[in-house]
C-alpha cells in the first residue's frame, strides 16, 4: 500500500527545532516533502510576495528528504510547493509547524504557521498547523509528538472537512502529563497592544510594541481554557469569514434601496 504524501512547512524557518521535531513524526506515517521559509517569518499572517522576485531553492537541512527553502512567506511556501514543486503529485495532507509560540484564539489571524495550514486548505487540501506554547528556540516538543502522530493518522484516515484547517496548540512542556485533546472553539480574546517611544542614536523617535493577551472568554469550550488545563486544543478553521448572522440581521434592519446613485450631480433618468 502506498504511503500518504506529506507536505511539511513553517513560519519559523527550515532550521527551526520545531519543523525537525515535524517531520521526525511525519517520516513515521508517510513520504515528506519539506518547503519552507529560508529565514524567520513569524507574524506575516496571510501575507503573499507581490512585486518582488521569490527564490526557491534545494535544501540539505534534512537528511534523505526532499526539502526546498523559499525566500517568500508561509502562504508563498504552499503555493510554490502545490505548483511547482508537487505539480505532478497531489499531497494527502499539508502539515505546518511545529512553530514556537502559540497560536490560540486570535493569534489566528496574525499566524504564519496557520496561514500556511489555511492556504492549502484554500487549495482544496487538507490541512494541520501545529504550535507549541513556548517561544524559546530550545523548547522541548517530545511531549506533543505522539499527540501529533495520532492527530494525523486520524486525519488521513477519517479526513478534515473540506475548506477547513485543524489549528493545534500544545501547551509548554511540565512535570504533569498532558490531559489528552480537546475539540475546541476559538476563545474571544485579543492581545492589548502598548507602543513604548524611543529614541535611535540619530535622535529619531520610533516604537516597539508591547503589550498583553487579554481572554474575555469564561467558557470551558474554549482553546484558551484547554491549554490553561493542560489540554491539547484542537480548532477546526475556515478560510469564510463571511459573518452570517449579520446578513440577516442587515436585511432586515438596514434601510437600503436596491440601487443607490452615489453621485448626486448625475441625475436618475
Amino acid at each position: 500500500m502506498a504511503r500518504p504524501l506529506i507536505l511539511v512547512s513553517n513560519d519559523d524557518g527550515i532550521t527551526a527545532p520545531g519543523i525537525r521535531t515535524l517531520v521526525k513524526v511525519m517520516k513515521k506515517i508517510g513520504d515528506v516533502v519539506v518547503v519552507a521559509p529560508d529565514s524567520p517569518q513569524s507574524g506575516m499572517g496571510h501575507a503573499i510576495t507581490i512585486g518582488e522576485t521569490l527564490r526557491l531553492d534545494k535544501s540539505i537541512a534534512f537528511e534523505s528528504i526532499e526539502a526546498w527553502e523559499c525566500s517568500g512567506t508561509p502562504a508563498d511556501c504552499v503555493k510554490l510547493a502545490k505548483f511547482h514543486v508537487l505539480k505532478n503529485r497531489r499531497p494527502d495532507l499539508v502539515v505546518s509547524g511545529i512553530n514556537h509560540g502559540a497560536n490560540s484564539s486570535i493569534s489566528v489571524l496574525y499566524s504564519g504557521t496557520m496561514s500556511a495550514a489555511i492556504e492549502a486548505a484554500i487549495e482544496g487540501l487538507p490541512a494541520i498547523g501545529f504550535s507549541l506554547c513556548e517561544f524559546g528556540h530550545d523548547a522541548d516538543f517530545s511531549h506533543t509528538e505522539e499527540f501529533i502522530e495520532q492527530i494525523v493518522r486520524e486525519a488521513l484516515k477519517k479526513g478534515i472537512a473540506p475548506g477547513v484547517a485543524l489549528n493545534v496548540n500544545f501547551p509548554k512542556r511540565s512535570e504533569e502529563p498532558l490531559k489528552g485533546i480537546r475539540i475546541c472553539r476559538q476563545a474571544r480574546a485579543k492581545w492589548q497592544e502598548e507602543f513604548d517611544e524611543r529614541t535611535d542614536p540619530h535622535k529619531r523617535k520610533y516604537y516597539w510594541m508591547t503589550g498583553s493577551f487579554v481572554n474575555f472568554d469564561k467558557g470551558e469550550d474554549t482553546d484558551e481554557w484547554a491549554l490553561a488545563n493542560n489540554y491539547v486544543s484542537v480548532v477546526p478553521c475556515q478560510f469564510d469569514m463571511t459573518a452570517h448572522h449579520a446578513i440577516v440581521q442587515m436585511n432586515n434592519e438596514w434601510s437600503l434601496e436596491p440601487e443607490i446613485n452615489l453621485n448626486p450631480e448625475v441625475k436618475d433618468n
